[in-house]
């Protein structure tokens, strides 16, 4: 179970198991009924006693319990010098020699929840359920298990797509619109909480487009009360007809138990992810090449709005679709594809869940005047070749993953705006790299005083250590300098 600390909440705990299961009271209704006459207050107290079992039965088949699994090699520990001498371990029954005690393996396991989301057994979970594992095995409602193979993790959203290994047809559910929801919707949980058996809970969505939770890169959260504890994590959000609005992911807690806030994964991004798996196994998420950022109080009164709304955009780059739209520095931008935007994090969420290949359409506020924008969805380009490269010679920045920055690479490691230099895209856990405090993301701007333009130069820098490291890396937009001695 993870944590992480945000604005307004201290602690966000993903918890590992089953979903939420939207559920609005039931109504008898016609071929012309609406959503919104289904939203009605109970007149009775029959209608106030209505059971939410048929919804269970339905639902509860889909929502599986993922076990993960992984191998971890302890390390060493090192014995009497006495054991290096093969007479001395043999005679106390230790194999080999050298001082060290044998490498051991053993085997971690953590539990969670999936949904099964179509008939043919593919299942989604959330990423941070299965990192790392090796072997993955599912479990039905019906207690019938199976062997799982990972198709698709995309440690951005926090998602993870499964195909389990055996014949369907698999009891599954359907996505729904995930915009939809409203705030006062009732809404079930159900998964197996602290790994007790599979349980509902009842609660209602208290938000509908939480923004600073602080879990994954893409900040746009169904919020509920529905009680949701570890071992929730990768289960189901589903409304009234039984159809999925999201998947629960996090939970605010300063025991570890449930608080009443819970989050999930709205079902537009579990969508997303999954047609990216069947169309091939990798996410390629639209690339719009402008940055933009939050409007305030100062901001909005100077742009003579009502209210702060929408999104500025701050920068517009050659030779991207953004520029290719007719996008300018200062449009304000209030909604995208008809839905309204509040900040930079519902703005990247509504562009994000968008397929290569589709228009989006912009309304922006230019000169006191709405236009509107249409924006070809394409894949960010990879202007120079990555050429990855991992150091292992000794220095500083050994045990580390460099690329070559470009679009591509940017939007990929979530760097908006970032496109030249050489950045660190993966950090082994115990490498000096580890030690010294670099991390992926991390922008290698200089090494000792010489500006660092590619993998290739800064890999021979590496070969011939100096006394001294100086350091010039860029992190969130600051540059540090880090002097080091070899």
């Amino acid at each position: 179970m993870r944590q992480a600390a945000t604005g307004i909440f201290r602690t966000i705990i993903l918890a590992g198991l089953a979903g939420l299961i939207g559920l609005s009271a039931t109504v008898a209704q016609t071929s012309e009924t609406t959503t919104a006459d289904l939203r009605l207050v109970p007149q009775s107290d029959a209608q106030i006693k209505l059971s939410f079992a048929p919804i269970v039965k339905k639902v509860a088949p889909a929502v599986v319990n993922v076990y993960a699994s992984r191998k971890v090699v302890q390390q060493r520990r090192q014995v009497s010098p006495f054991f290096d001498d093969p007479f001395f371990r043999r005679f106390f029954g230790q194999p080999g020699g050298g001082g060290f005690d044998q490498p051991r393996q053993r085997v971690e396991s953590s539990l969670g929840s999936g949904v099964i989301i179509s008939a043919d057994g593919t299942v989604i979970t959330n990423h941070h359920v299965i990192k790392d594992a090796d072997e993955v095995r599912v479990a039905l409602n019906d207690r019938r298990e199976f062997d799982a193979d990972i198709v698709l993790m995309d440690e951005r959203t926090d998602l993870a797509v499964l195909k389990i290994r055996g014949e369907g047809p698999f009891d599954n559910v359907e996505f729904a619109d995930s915009d939809g929801l409203e705030i006062g919707d009732i809404v079930l949980a159900i998964g197996n909480p602290f790994g007790v058996g599979q349980t509902v809970t009842q609660g209602i969505v208290s938000a509908t487009a939480r923004t600073q939770v602080g879990v994954t890169d893409f900040q746009f959260f169904i919020q509920t009360d529905a009680a949701i504890n570890p071992g929730n994590s990768g289960g189901a959000l589903v409304d009234m007809t039984g159809k999925l609005v999201g998947i629960n992911t996090a939970i605010f807690s300063r025991s570890g138990g449930s608080n009443g806030i819970g989050f999930a994964i709205p079902a537009h991004m579990a969508r997303f992810v999954a047609k990216a798996a069947d169309q091939g196994g990798k996410v390629q998420r639209p690339w719009l090449g402008a940055t933009v950022q939050l409007v305030n109080a100062e901001i909005a009164e100077a742009l003579s709005l009502d209210r702060p709304r929408g999104v500025l955009v701050t920068a517009v780059f050659d030779n991207s679709p953004a520029s290719a739209a007719g996008l300018k520095v200062s449009d304000l931008v209030i909604s995208v594809d008809g839905r309204e935007v509040a900040d930079p994090n519902s703005f990247g969420y509504r562009f994000a869940t968008r397929m290569i290949g589709e228009t989006s359409t912009f309304v922006v506020l230019r000169d006191g005047k709405e236009e509107t924008v249409t924006v070809h969805l394409q894949p960010a380009p990879e202007t120079v070749p990555r050429d990855t490269r991992e150091l292992k010679d000794y220095s500083p920045f050994e045990g580390s993953t460099v690329m070559n920055l470009s679009p591509a690479v940017a939007e990929e490691l979530g760097l908006d705006g970032l496109f030249e230099g050489v950045v660190i895209a993966e950090v082994t856990r115990g490498s000096t790299a580890d030690r010294v405090g670099l991390r992926p993301g991390d922008i290698i701007r200089g090494v000792n005083r010489q500006i660092i333009e590619s993998t290739r130069m800064l890999e021979t820098i590496t070969r011939t250590p100096p006394r001294v490291w100086q350091l010039d890396i860029e992190r969130d937009g600051r540059v540090s300098q880090i002097t080091l001695r070899s």
